[in-house]
């Protein structure tokens, strides 16, 4: 027997995304073999580069060594780790934005919660923010995969803000207002 949310279809399986997605296993492009074929720009990964990055780690394998002082860290970083993200990774990380803004704004690690892509980062966001059939306004264009992995999971709806049509960000306001005015109201929770 399967739950109510597994037998709904709401999961978002018969989107354009995902229907694309299956058009391009078909017939994925390849320089030499297919070049006619399909490239996925709508991945959650980047795929793209994969010969790029694969080349670079042959001619340096000791930068994925996955050691330290020469010991293996293998163990240490394929357990479960801190759930706001490793400790080092996040001094490191907030050292690094304040070098990028000329060390005139500090951050504090402790602040920061890192995850593993934004898909997880608005996931958090929705479960800790939303209850289900409430929503959530979010700029266009977006990962089509948020229709299915965000509103499915967590029971949120999205309202998608088309910021393509303004040139400044200062209208934002303006688009936020209209996409939120003109949604169905009556359908989230207030």
């Amino acid at each position: 027997m399967l739950s109510r949310k597994a037998r709904s279809d709401t999961h978002g399986q018969d989107s354009s995304y995902f229907i694309g997605w299956q058009e391009y296993e078909k017939n994925p492009y390849d320089e030499v073999r297919n070049p006619t074929g399909i490239i996925q720009m709508g991945l959650a990964e980047n795929q793209l580069s994969f010969d790029l990055l694969e080349s670079w780690i042959a001619r340096n394998p000791e930068a994925v060594g996955l050691k330290k002082n020469g010991e293996s860290v293998f163990r240490e970083l394929a357990l479960y780790q801190d759930y706001h993200g490793l400790p080092a990774f996040k001094n490191e990380l907030v050292e690094f934005l304040a070098e990028i803004r000329g060390n005139k704004v500090r951050f504090d690690p402790n602040n920061l919660v890192l995850t593993a892509g934004s898909t997880s980062a608005n996931e958090t966001l929705m479960f800790c923010l939303a209850e289900p059939g409430e929503a959530f306004l979010l700029p266009t264009p977006y990962y089509p995969g948020f229709d299915r992995d965000l509103k499915w999971r967590t029971g949120a709806e999205i309202v998608p803000i088309p910021l393509l049509k303004f040139k400044r960000l200062q209208n934002h306001r303006l688009c936020t207002g209209r996409s939120f005015s003109t949604c169905p109201r009556t359908q989230f929770k207030s």
